[in-house]
């Protein structure tokens, strides 16, 4: 097996890429969400500018992909099957049209974050959990339990708290249209991310070829290119290239950390998206839209420390009914990994000892 792809099925690879992709989305999603904010904080103003950073460093993959190939090349007989690419014509149609529709919803979420702090922000975010559990029940028909189903419920109940904004909210010379335009823009921003996660997942199963993490490594190439050329567009009618120079030299913390704060936030976002595609690859878009959600405490707390936003009683009673619903959704899982730990048992114990082994109250795989 050196040198070649694993497989899919392959339990412990997939439990390793699980737990990389996880540390992978968290850094870009925790990193992405502060520089992002720190850009308009500090006298960014092109929306378009900062949607097109989150997909701008899509050249990374290429250098990854180019060494994986040089690697494999190196330690396996050469064939036709070591390829750069692997990706078939449909496959790149359809990254192509989810590249188009995540360049849509960057511009959603930068419009969002210029207006609202960040702890709001990515507490309206959460609400991207109902939307994806929706679409992914309607796409790739998940299922789900009652204790799914109430995690969803509590989150987006989480979210709607947040819906008027209090006095302490609002950011300075902020009016409330401002503060429910920038409510729409995310909402609307975690309503696209959450049908792009299941896309993503339907267009792994329909597919007519394997699967495989380096397949994932160019499906994510393709759609941070569409992506970011429909954010060029958007740049280019809105003449932003023309003022980033003026921006830079404008910015409160100085031309060079404007380009600093530029290029992290392409960076970080790139680890963002990667790490909810490779998410999906080894688990499920439900899944990857809760790992994402479960981000919020730890973003909370670092919109408090670095930007000394406040955190009203709205904002508590958000946080502690999403809380309750992480846990209702994690306790659902290590029920069910309990329940077939159980039946994995039962299958490997000799039909004479059967009876010592307490048999569980459902057999079924569900919860």
């Amino acid at each position: 097996m050196e040198g070649k792809e694993p497989k899919p099925e392959d339990p412990t690879m997939r439990t390793a890429l699980l737990v990389i992709n996880c540390v992978i989305l968290t850094v870009g999603n925790s990193g992405g969400s502060l520089i992002s904010r720190v850009y308009f904080v500090h006298g960014g103003k092109r929306i378009w500018f900062s949607s097109w950073l989150q997909t701008a460093a899509w050249p990374i993959y290429i250098f990854i992909m180019a060494g994986a190939y040089m690697y494999r090349s190196r330690t396996t007989e050469p064939t036709s099957e070591n390829k750069l690419f692997y990706m078939k014509p449909s496959l790149f149609i359809a990254s192509a049209v989810i590249g188009i529709l995540t360049g849509l919803d960057n511009y959603f979420y930068a419009y969002g974050v210029s207006l609202l702090p960040v702890s709001t922000c990515n507490l309206i975010l959460a609400s991207q959990l109902a939307f994806t559990a929706g679409f992914a029940f309607l796409l790739v028909k998940q299922k789900f339990s009652a204790y799914s189903i109430n995690a969803v419920f509590l989150l987006t109940i989480g979210a709607g708290i947040l819906a008027v904004p209090t006095s302490g909210d609002e950011a300075e010379n902020e009016s409330k249209r401002e503060y429910t335009v920038g409510f729409l823009m995310t909402l609307a921003a975690a309503a696209l991310y959450g049908l792009v996660l299941p896309l993503v997942e339907l267009m792994y199963q329909k597919a007519n070829q394997e699967i495989t993490y380096a397949l994932v490594l160019e499906i994510q190439l393709v759609t941070s290119v569409f992506a970011t050329a429909f954010c060029t567009i958007g740049m280019l009618v809105n003449n932003d290239f023309k003022v980033i120079g003026r921006e830079a030299r404008e910015f409160d913390l100085g031309e060079t950390k404007y380009y600093v704060v530029a290029i992290s936030s392409a960076i970080l976002w790139q680890g963002y998206f990667l790490g909810g595609i490779g998410i999906v690859f080894c688990a499920s878009s439900l899944l990857s839209g809760m790992v994402t959600a479960i981000q919020l405490p730890i973003l909370e707390i670092l919109a408090v420390i670095f930007f000394r936003e406040k955190f009203e009683a709205e904002k508590g009673l958000s946080l502690v009914l999403s809380l309750w619903g992480f846990l209702s959704y994690f306790y659902a899982d290590i029920k069910k990994l309990k329940r077939r730990k159980r039946l994995k048992q039962m299958k490997e114990t000799p039909e004479t000892d059967m009876k010592s082994v307490e048999l569980p109250n459902n057999l079924d795989t569900g919860v």
